[in-house]
This record gives C-alpha cells, sequence and structure tokens, in this order.
C-alpha cells in the first residue's frame, strides 16, 4: 500500500502541499483529481523523491520508501522523460535494466509490451520520429516493462486518439487486477468516473474530497434535474425564475437544485411549457461534484 501522509512543500511564498494525505490499496485503481496548480504533479515526484519535501513522509507497505524499493515502482511523467533520437527497442530495454532486469528479461518484456502496444513495428524507429500518441504509448511502457508494483501516472490520456484512449484504460485496469497499486491524475472527468471506484480531490495542496465516486455523489447537497419539452410555449428562464438554470438547449433544460427540494411544482412548471418528453432527476456527476468542492 503507498500512503501519502500529511505533505508540505512551498516554493518561495507558493504553497505547492499543504498536508496533503491519503493512502492506494495494492489492486486499486484509485484517481487523483483537481484544478491545474493544485499540487498533484508535486504529490507524484515526492514519491519518487524527485523532489523534497518541506514536511511529510512517503510509505510503501508500512516502510519508508528507499531506492532499492523504487526500483520496483513504474511512473509516467505528464513531461516526456524519454531520450528523443534513442531507438524505441533499445531504450525500453534500457529503462527496463535501470530497474534491475537482466538483458534477456527487459529484452522479452520490451517484445511483450511493443505488440500489446501495437508499436512492433517502430521498434527500431528513434522516438522523434513517432507522433505524439505513440510516444505516449512509449512512455507507458518504459513505466511497464518491469512489471512495477506500484504505477503513478500524470496525465496518461493526454493526445491519446479514442483507440488509444481503450488501450490505455484496459491497460490500467488489467495492471490493478493484477494486484498493482495504480494512481494516476486526468482532467477527463467523465473517464475517470467510468474507469475509478474511488477518488481524491485536491485543492491547493490539501486533499478535499475522497472516497468512492458512488458515495461522493449521493453525499452532496445539490441534484440535477433534465427536462426535455416538446412545444415548448415560453423560456425557461422566465418559467423557473430563481431556479439555477444550467444549461438551456433547444428543449432540454437542466436545473441544478437543493437535495430536499420538493420536486411537485417544478413538475408542475414543466408541464406548462409544453408536453414533457423526460423529466430525470439525479445526483450530481463526477465533474459537477469536482467543480462545486473546488469551487467551495
Amino acid at each position: 500500500m503507498l500512503e501519502i501522509k500529511n505533505l508540505h512543500k512551498t516554493y518561495g511564498d507558493v504553497i505547492a502541499l499543504d498536508g496533503c494525505s491519503f493512502a492506494v490499496q495494492r489492486g486499486q485503481l484509485l484517481g487523483f483529481l483537481g484544478p491545474n496548480g493544485s499540487g498533484k504533479t508535486t504529490t507524484m515526484r515526492s514519491v519518487f523523491s524527485l523532489l523534497n519535501t518541506d514536511a511529510g513522509e512517503v510509505r510503501w507497505d508500512g516502510e519508508v520508501i528507499e531506492p532499492t524499493t523504487r526500483l520496483r515502482f513504474g511512473y509516467m511523467p505528464e513531461q516526456r522523460g524519454l531520450y528523443p533520437r534513442m531507438r524505441v527497442a533499445a531504450q525500453l530495454t534500457y529503462f527496463g535494466r535501470l530497474h534491475g532486469m537482466d538483458k534477456e528479461r527487459a529484452t522479452v518484456a520490451t517484445s511483450v509490451w511493443l505488440e500489446r502496444l501495437g508499436l512492433s513495428d517502430r521498434a527500431d524507429s528513434r522516438l522523434e520520429e513517432l507522433s505524439h500518441g505513440n510516444q505516449q504509448r512509449i512512455q507507458l511502457a518504459a513505466a511497464l516493462v518491469h512489471d512495477p508494483e506500484l504505477l503513478v501516472l500524470d496525465e496518461p490520456f493526454s493526445g491519446l486518439d479514442p483507440i488509444g484512449v481503450e488501450a490505455m484504460i484496459e491497460i490500467l485496469v488489467d495492471r490493478a487486477a493484477a494486484g498493482a497499486a495504480v494512481v494516476f491524475s486526468s482532467h477527463q472527468l467523465d473517464l475517470v468516473e467510468d474507469l475509478c471506484e474511488d477518488v481524491v480531490i485536491i485543492a491547493s495542496g490539501k486533499v478535499v474530497l475522497s472516497g468512492p465516486v458512488r458515495e461522493l455523489r449521493s453525499r452532496s447537497s445539490h441534484r440535477y434535474l433534465d427536462i426535455e419539452l416538446a412545444d415548448r410555449t415560453e423560456s425557461p428562464g422566465t418559467a423557473f425564475r430563481g431556479f439555477d438554470i444550467v444549461a438551456s438547449a433547444d428543449d432540454r433544460i437542466r436545473l441544478r437544485v437543493d437535495s430536499r427540494t420538493d420536486l411537485e411544482p417544478l413538475v408542475q412548471i414543466a408541464k406548462s411549457l409544453g408536453q414533457v418528453r423526460l423529466f430525470s432527476y439525479s445526483p450530481p456527476n463526477l465533474s459537477e461534484v469536482f467543480r462545486e468542492v473546488v469551487e467551495q
């Protein structure tokens, strides 16, 4: 298990981390979320001692992380950490050996990952010759080639096309199912909601919300009402005056209401506007939960 305990980090007057704490279990796939500048990358780098925090600690299975332990971890930074002019296969084999693999094991693992990622035909290409998306795949392979126990990925879906995103999702799910602890950051919250059971949301260097996605959605004090009308007779802004209209386009209206709101008056207003085709009441999605807690 990875434990992030009360991390603090400042850069001059800028507070990057302000008591950040959370944990990731083996076999867990955790979404690590936050706005730009919230401290996500700083937290991830601290796991690999790429920076020194001012206070707090990072532990793996209850122990302070030593360099030999860190060899069993995989890291995919948001910024490229590979050699642009080095051949793809030679580069992956090199990274495998840096993590303690012998040459034969590293070579075999390189072939396996290139095949799985659909890049066997680019094994002898220089990295700089690959597209942005394929470079992203090679960056992932470098983090996976040594079969890590902990996988930390910073914006792994950036720059990938839909097929690449699907392949990435499949790999992350497989790694967690195989017993690895997987934590990744992403701004694609709809994807995170589909992929993760649990998330941690960080803002201003501290964790502001964490837990199962379904539970966080249900705990919100707000609900969202989607209404679809046929033959709308007047503007929803007039009819629903006093309510928070999130979106209104064509025949669709989306309202944000308090979870204790009596729906019957809203039903009657909707009926007065036209034929009601849809009247759906639901908790906020993950993007809306994120927006609510970060704005607070």
